[in-house]
């Protein structure tokens, strides 16, 4: 059956950051990130 398939948001728990590349506009991140290589993530915190 054709159709669009993804798009969806997915949101994930427990990543860590692990370092922070200021120089080359990097995070290194500990976890399971789903996704195409090169895809797009947007990362924010929800504390409080």
């Amino acid at each position: 059956m054709p159709g669009r398939m993804g798009g969806k948001a997915v949101h994930l728990k427990n990543l860590k950051v692990m370092r922070v590349d200021v120089e080359n506009n990097v995070l290194l991140l500990k976890g399971s990130v789903p996704g195409a290589n090169g895809g797009m993530l947007r990362i924010f915190n929800r504390k409080g």
